[in-house]
């Protein structure tokens, strides 16, 4: 890693990404989703002469206008912002890789926001068909938007065989088009567009249920709740395509959690992935009961209380999303920790902190609590804290430091079938590392630093004993 660590105590840096992506995808997905509901509903208006709908519609597009514009903008910012100090090695390969991609999104985002304002400040100074027409251009350049992202964010699951057999040679750029559309390209994108459905559909209840009771506004809130309907019907098809397509290894992260959910081991993407369940199950029931079948008894109220249940829904299948990522950042090509594949030989052989250019020198303040203290900072809290969200001191309280170097020993060898072994990275060190690194462990934990143990030794064999002539004869 050639990066200083951004230390996050409590909640540790992987939940500044987390809360600021999850609030990011609601708004990124309602402005998809909402840009072609718009363009759906004034295209109503025209073919049907529903010219009651126009009022009410405007006042969505206002509300579109800012929630997309403003707090979408300012959290891809945010996003941007953050792991570029989580992570910035991940964030940098993928910048070197999908720079031509990242342009093409951001010209296609310029076009978003621009015919979004046309769209809403053109409202009756154009004429009905010039207006349609704005609301398609806003609608195509979103759908081209989240096009773009979705390759980025699955190639991090899925860079995909041609790209990572192009790194001996430095020409994984040429690979542009293979890396965008990767194995999980296709599945993950329809998933992300029947979510962009549902979630317009949810947000255009929020939008409409703040109104004054009217039978336009009962009839739009039914029209809204038809936009779930996609969702619902065609997810369980997305999901199972999507985990035909995920690498065995990372699917197997899921079927232990399957597997071992009686005794309570990693069972963490079973629950999140029954939380999504449970939380998509309660919106359709809110949505039809509610809104679809009394309207006009739909308030604010509930449609808030459906904002958060979908927030729910959300926030467990982007974590879930995550966390069969493990034990990568990027598939295959570097570790959560930002160390690359490549590498792990040489930093074991070199020593992981002679590789960084941020480890203090050689010198008599550079005590074995110090350099394991650097060692643990690099590769360990990008995904945990000291005493915080999975705090390493709780993780090591059971263990003397035997068995804490024991654990060290069994991160670095990482033996297929050792516990860890699916789901964190290889401990990349030299054996004095390691130590280093134990000492540390120990010393924050208050563990009493034992004598490494020794092997009990076998059994000596029965010998008859000397005669007593032998034992004069010795003296």
């Amino acid at each position: 890693m050639n990066y200083p660590v951004w230390v996050v105590p409590t909640i540790g840096t992987p939940w500044v990404i987390g809360m600021i992506a999850i609030f990011h995808v609601m708004i990124s997905h309602f402005a998809v989703g909402g840009g072609i509901y718009l363009a759906l509903a004034r295209r109503k208006i025209i073919v049907e002469n529903r010219q009651d709908w126009l009022p009410l519609l405007k006042k969505h597009a206002q509300f579109f206008m800012i929630v997309t514009g403003v707090f979408g903008t300012l959290s891809g910012v945010g996003i941007w912002f953050a792991i570029g100090l989580v992570n910035p090695s991940a964030t940098s390969a993928l910048i070197h890789n999908f720079v031509f991609g990242w342009a093409i999104e951001w010209l296609f985002f310029a076009v978003e926001l621009a015919s979004a304002i046309v769209f809403y400040y053109s409202w009756g100074r154009i004429s009905d068909k010039l207006h349609l027409q704005v609301a398609y251009v806003y609608a195509i350049s979103s759908i081209f938007t989240m096009v773009i992202i979705n390759g980025i964010l699955t190639f991090m699951l899925t860079p995909g065989h041609a790209w990572l057999s192009s790194l001996p040679s430095n020409n994984e750029t040429l690979m542009f088009w293979y890396a965008l559309f990767n194995p999980t390209y296709w599945p993950s994108l329809m998933l992300r567009l029947l979510a962009a459905s549902s979630l317009c559909g949810v947000w255009a209840l929020v939008s409409f249920a703040r109104l004054e009771q009217s039978p336009t506004r009962d009839d739009m809130i039914k029209w809204s709740v038809t936009w779930l309907v996609p969702a619902f019907l065609l997810m369980p098809i997305g999901f199972f395509w999507y985990k035909a397509m995920v690498p065995a290894e990372n699917q197997h992260l899921l079927q232990l959690g399957i597997a071992t959910i009686g005794s309570g081991a990693f069972t963490q993407i079973t629950r999140i992935v029954l939380i999504s369940i449970m939380a998509s199950s309660t919106i359709a029931a809110i949505a039809y009961f509610f809104a679809y079948q009394s309207p006009k008894d739909f308030t604010l109220g509930h449609a808030v209380a459906l904002l958060i249940v979908a927030l729910a829904a959300t926030a467990s299948t982007e974590y879930a999303r995550e966390a069969i990522r493990k034990p990568y950042v990027i598939g295959s090509y570097m570790y959560s920790n930002s160390i690359r594949v490549q590498d792990i030989a040489k930093f074991n052989n070199e020593g992981y902190l002679a590789n960084s250019i941020w480890a203090p020198k050689e010198g008599p303040s550079l005590t074995p609590m110090k350099r394991g203290e650097f060692v643990f900072r690099g590769e360990c809290m990008s995904c945990h804290t000291l005493d915080g969200y999975r705090g390493i001191k709780g993780l090591v309280a059971s263990r003397d430091s035997n068995g804490i170097g024991n654990v060290l020993t069994m991160l670095h060898d990482r033996t297929p079938g050792a516990p860890y072994h699916s789901f964190m990275p290889p401990l990349a060190a030299t054996p004095a590392e390691i130590e280093d690194l134990k000492i540390y462990l120990c010393t924050i934990s208050h563990k009493k630093l034992l004598p490494p143990a020794v092997p009990m030794a076998a059994p000596a064999t029965a010998v008859a004993p000397p005669a007593q002539g032998a034992l004069i004869a010795a003296r």
